[in-house]
């Protein structure tokens, strides 16, 4: 027998030591590890030095069969709960095999393990079958699938973003419909149902003026009111006020509107938070794996950077451009690590010195933005109850001023910011992550100013304030900031789609048929996914805010985002081409749902500020004999029976507070210790990944030296070497690259 074989055959006898696999950089460190190991015990020294010493020629093969039958990975499990067949890395022949003895060994089965095998897979296939059902009937499919066809999986991340909240505002929508809305129907056209409306106690402040218009009404009035939810709409389900209804009561029970009002509203908030974060786990997961190291970023885009989806011959060739740039961008930033790792401390000083300037003048350019916002809205409402009877142009632009404002602000400050960007010396990767959380902020920011803007006009009632709020020009304040908000979200669409057929679509006509030199510098439109991401993400935090005070703008957003896909699908289409310079996210939705939670949680600020501490409408809506409208929660509390209030008061106590705040702790600790263990296993993983490469290195360097022996020798013969020397040449090589052969096969 050869003694190579023996070496990787353990079932045979006679295995001697090979120096070649003695010397392989893995088994060399596996040596210095060991022996670094034991270094503390000298039972565990002179068994290190009697197994894995080199001067034995026993301990040759021993030492490698030992690693060998470390590193073997455990034997496959024999069972009926194996892998399918056609799941398994294996070659077809291997499949049939494989399959083959997986029968054999279920016709072994007792009755009771084949049924129970039997109607597992029965179920798997049923679940499968099901679930390619619900992906046939999944909305936009046809259409999601051209563009991912056309222009790959960058774009194809924004309209998946799209219709991910087109479904949740969907989803709020049936909420609020079935919860609040259904009740109030049932009882008012079923004569079963009764319901009892709330009455604010009389007085000055339950006195609710009816705003519609009388007498004979002019066409653009009815605009007016369309765009601006007053007049007609004002007192249908659209907004807060027109929910006067205490308790609806059916056969068997009576429904707490106020309480069900109020539930729904953080039950949408909560289901929004759970959603997103449950989305954005696998896009975490990616973008922690894809940051963890530069080189393996490079190894990506080389070896698997290229989309398989593209079939268009211009998006693969701009796929190629991306590709490009982005390994350009990589360069560029390993050039700017170096020249800032490079700086003296006079650059140091002068940069950062010049950033706190721009930052400042950042800050000054947002709190000018902000101004204008607080103005404007401050005018809007002066005039809105002065100018009753304005021009048409007049009273539109009056109503939308601060819609205005806010999209004029939003126009102008990305221009500023991508200019002031430029002189800040940062990386290019991070001045697009900078420049687009300024834009964020400014984004949602102004949503915030206007609403404070709001609430300093309708708190403010002078030295005698006995309703709690501006009655006089206010009776329904909810109502009205419905209608801010309902303003604010038809704005946007109107928007949305005046710049695709006023601006893009007559910019794409004068680059395909005009030769001037300017337009063809201007060039076509692109399509930026980070600015279409914020422009939906504006539009959702305004439906967030505003579906407390406007229960049907779930709806009307639904339907918004169901037209915005086709408009923005148009326009990319016939309009638009995709980028030059990708953003690094597009390829994933992390950063869209990043974005996304910031623009939740500064929505939730404003709705627990008017939950908890603005006080509610006597004139409107479901919480006129409450303070505030957390205070429907303790009182009906407090009707509940004596053992189910005690059971919610303990909930509620600082005693279960601390308890659940100690287990949360722990949970957090354990959770931090086993991603910490996860971490250790992954570094070792990518360790022995490394080491088997400079072992395939080594053993092809060793290949390489035995094929130039091999012909060195062949040359000697034809010069006339005698065949006994040829031979012993040649069995020397086979020596060598036969274990080489069979060394690669096995790894």
């Amino acid at each position: 027998m050869d003694a190579v074989d023996a070496v990787f055959c353990p079932s045979r006898s006679g295995a001697v030591s090979n120096p070649l696999l003695d010397q392989l950089p893995s088994y060399q460190s596996l040596l210095y590890r060991r022996k670094s190991s034991g270094s503390n015990s000298n039972k565990r020294r002179s068994i290190s030095r009697g197994r894995y010493g080199s001067t034995s020629s026993r301990s040759g093969s021993g030492r490698w069969a030992s690693l060998r039958t470390e590193e073997r990975p455990p034997p496959a499990r024999s069972g009926p709960d194996q892998r399918p067949a056609r799941e398994m890395p294996l070659s077809m022949e291997e499949k049939r095999r494989y399959k083959e003895q997986r029968l054999q060994q279920h016709g072994e089965l007792s009755g009771w393990a084949q049924w129970r095998l039997s109607t597992r897979h029965y179920l798997k296939r049923l679940k499968e079958d099901g679930m390619e059902v619900l992906s046939a009937l999944q909305l936009w499919r046809a259409d999601i699938h051209l563009i991912e066809g056309m222009f790959g999986t960058g774009i194809l991340s924004y309209f998946s973003f799209l219709r991910f909240l087109l479904l949740l505002n969907f989803v709020m929508f049936l909420l609020m419909f079935g919860f609040v809305m259904l009740p109030i129907i049932t009882a008012t056209h079923t004569s079963s149902v009764n319901s009892t409306f709330v009455s604010g106690g009389g007085g000055e402040c339950s006195v609710y003026p009816p705003r519609d218009r009388q007498g004979l009404v002019n066409f653009h009035q009815h605009i007016i009111d369309l765009l601006s939810g007053t007049g007609f709409l004002e007192q249908t389900y659209l907004f807060y006020g027109y929910y006067k209804v205490e308790n609806v009561h059916f056969l068997s029970f009576s429904y707490n509107l106020p309480l069900a009002y109020l539930l729904c509203t953080i039950t949408y908030l909560l289901l929004s938070l759970l959603w997103i974060v449950k989305r954005s786990a696998t896009g975490f997961k990616r973008k922690l794996v894809q940051d963890e190291e530069r080189f393996q970023s490079f190894c990506n885009k080389v070896f698997a950077g290229w989309d398989f989806c593209i079939t268009n011959e211009n998006a693969a060739r701009l796929k190629h451009s991306s590709l490009l740039y982005e390994l350009k961008t990589d360069l560029e930033e390993e050039r700017i690590k170096q020249k800032m790792a490079e700086r003296s401390r006079k650059e140091k000083c002068r940069i950062y010195s010049l950033r706190i300037a721009l930052n400042l003048f950042v800050i000054a350019v947002l709190v000018c933005c902000f101004y204008c916002i607080y103005r404007a809205t401050i005018f809007s409402q002066q005039k809105q109850t002065q100018c009753q009877k304005c021009n048409f142009i007049v009273e539109l632009i009056i109503e939308y001023l601060p819609s205005i404002v806010i999209t004029l602000a939003n126009f102008i400050t990305p221009i500023i910011f991508s200019v002031i960007i430029s002189f800040e010396d940062y990386s290019p990767a991070f001045e697009i992550r900078f420049t687009l959380m300024r834009c964020v902020f400014m984004r949602l920011a102004s949503i915030g100013v206007l609403l404070f803007s709001l609430w300093s006009q309708i708190t403010s009632c002078g030295e005698v304030c006995p309703c709690g709020y501006n009655h006089t020009v206010y009776p329904c304040w909810e109502t009205h900031v419905g209608q801010e908000m309902y303003k604010l979200m038809m704005f946007d669409l109107l928007i949305i789609a005046s710049v695709t057929v006023f601006v893009e679509f007559p910019r794409k006509i004068l680059v395909n048929h005009c030769d001037c030199g300017l337009v063809k510098w201007w060039g076509q439109q692109e399509f930026a996914i980070p600015q279409n991401v914020l422009e939906i993400v504006y539009g959702q935090t305004i439906c967030w805010i505003g579906t407390f005070y406007c229960p049907l703008m779930p709806a009307i957003n639904t339907i918004k985002y169901f037209l915005v896909f086709y408009i923005k699908k148009v326009t990319l289409v016939n309009n638009c081409r995709p980028a030059s310079r990708p953003f690094r996210a597009s390829s994933s939705t992390f950063f869209f749902l990043a974005v996304l939670l910031i623009g939740l949680a500064l929505a939730a600020v404003p709705v627990i500020v008017s939950v908890a501490q603005i006080h509610s409408s006597r004139a409107c809506g479901p919480f006129v004999n409450f303070t505030t409208s957390w205070e429907v929660v303790p009182r009906t509390v407090s009707e509940l029976p004596q053992g189910l209030m005690t059971f919610l008061y303990a909930l509620s106590s600082e005693a279960f507070a601390v308890s659940f705040f100690v287990i949360t702790c722990l949970a957090m600790f354990y959770v931090i210790a086993l991603a910490g263990a996860h971490k250790r296993v992954i570094n070792q993983l990518r360790e022995q990944l490394a080491m088997e490469g400079r072992d395939k290195r080594f053993l092809i360097q060793k290949l390489c030296q035995a094929q130039a022996n091999l012909s060195a020798h062949s040359s000697r013969s034809r010069s006339g070497l005698g065949y006994r020397g040829n031979q012993k040449s040649s069995t020397s090589g086979v020596y060598v690259v036969r274990p080489l052969i069979q060394y690669e096969t096995q790894a």
